[in-house]
């Protein structure tokens, strides 16, 4: 399925639940945001979208550890859950989406490699955090995000709600 038809499927599940999200965005820079805002409707599902790309960002605008970020790095499991966990807590929605990676061509270490990526899910019950290494020009790597996520949130509406 085309992914728009998937975006706008989500949207009008989640609508007829009443659950809303919200994404924290660093490595995508509001790809995310852009995709599921291109779908009339969204604004009943979609509360906001932040780009927090410095480390500053994601301390001021998401309340994120600044020690999480010192100790782990940006790029981390750590971060990213903070990232979603506090955007759903902040927006006061059910869902919260974090992302942090290292889209590339630069940036990598043998550590942290290009093509890094972490992807938070947040909700009340518990906050998942997926990890991905997408080695890929940095709009497809934006793009195979975009699917990760979909495909996470076309699973949880059917674990919730399709039972």
């Amino acid at each position: 399925m085309d992914i728009l038809k998937r975006i706008e499927k989500l949207i009008s599940d989640f609508s007829e639940q009443n659950l809303k999200i919200s994404i924290a965005e660093s490595c995508t820079g509001g790809f995310i945001s852009h995709m599921f805002t291109n779908i009339s409707g969204a604004s009943k599902v979609f509360e906001r979208g932040i780009i927090c790309y410095s480390n500053q960002a994601k301390i001021d605008l998401l309340n994120v550890d600044p020690r999480t970020i010192e100790e782990f790095g940006a790029v981390s499991e750590n971060v990213v859950k903070e990232l979603a966990n506090n955007i759903r807590i902040l927006s006061n929605v059910e869902i919260g989406i974090g992302i942090s990676g290292i889209a590339g061509p630069t940036g990598g270490t043998s550590e942290k490699p290009v093509g890094l990526v972490f992807i938070g899910i947040s909700t009340e019950e518990e906050t998942t955090v997926l990890e991905y290494n997408f080695k890929t020009d940095r709009i497809t790597f934006k793009k195979r995000v975009l699917d990760k996520i979909i495909q996470f949130l076309e699973e949880f509406f059917q674990a919730e709600f399709i039972m």
